[in-house]
């Protein structure tokens, strides 16, 4: 068990592909401890001259070596980080209010690495504050997440809690307005909706939607209006869309 979590966890620290390590070389080399290129890879002139002129260690390896690192599409490259700084409750709420876009991003139990990345990606371009997220039963923080997240879970403050719930009682505590994602009778169509902030947005879980007693914690939730005939859009979609919205009613 012991050797299954470390494994995890170093591979939380792992950034594959090309335009994601570029990404964290132009913002946030200090960040990384080693860039791995594959000996056999064309087209990685870039990333080197970045690693050369920014003081970054690289390491050209076999391709055997690199597959085991990272078992899938990296690209011929990959970027391991110094380990990915997880903050606290109390900081991530005081930092809300300083935000471009004062807003916390709650996961409850999303499980897919590829939009947990996504989510990231787009809360990061909207200026927002950070991702809130429950410790079981959610999407490992990995190397799939980091690849579609294209650098943003390096940048995004991350707070892992044990209970959800608990803790989005303490945002409101703090003052903070708490939002969810829904579609049944009582959920308000977005667009109607008056937003205050700071604020969180709580997404649930992809199949099963917002478990009941996070749910109960949302002093509203938010609908999109489907007119097109789909009944609905995956978490990522619907997510980039109501933090659109809510950003564009900030503005």
């Amino acid at each position: 068990m012991d050797q299954q979590h470390n494994e995890k966890s170093d591979n939380s620290h792992l950034t594959p592909g090309r335009k994601p390590v570029l990404e964290l070389l132009a913002s946030r080399p200090h960040a990384l401890d080693t860039v791995f290129l594959s000996e056999d890879a064309t087209g990685l002139g870039e990333v080197i001259g970045k690693c050369r002129e920014l003081g970054v260690r690289f390491r050209k390896v076999r391709r055997p070596d690199l597959d085991r690192m990272f078992p899938g599409n990296h690209q011929g490259v990959v970027a391991r980080l110094r380990g990915r700084q997880l903050i606290e409750l109390d900081r991530l709420i005081t930092q809300v209010c300083q935000s471009p876009f004062p807003l916390i991003l709650a996961l409850d139990q999303v499980q897919d690495p590829g939009n947990v990345g996504t989510l990231a990606r787009t809360l990061l371009a909207l200026g927002g504050a950070g991702l809130l997220f429950p410790k079981d039963r959610t999407a490992f923080i990995g190397p799939a997440a980091a690849k579609a997240a294209a650098g943003a879970l390096d940048s995004l403050p991350l707070c892992q809690v044990v209970n959800l719930a608990r803790a989005l009682d303490t945002c409101a505590e703090a003052g903070l307005a708490i939002y969810g994602s829904g579609t049944g009778p009582d959920s308000r169509n977005l667009f109607q909706a008056r937003l205050n902030f700071p604020a969180v947005l709580v997404l649930g879980n992809e199949d099963k939607g917002m478990r009941p007693n996070v749910g109960k914690r949302c002093t509203e939730m938010l609908s999109i209006p489907m007119q097109g005939g789909f009944d609905s859009l995956n978490v990522a979609q619907a997510g980039a869309m109501i933090m659109t919205e809510m950003l564009r009613q900030r503005l």
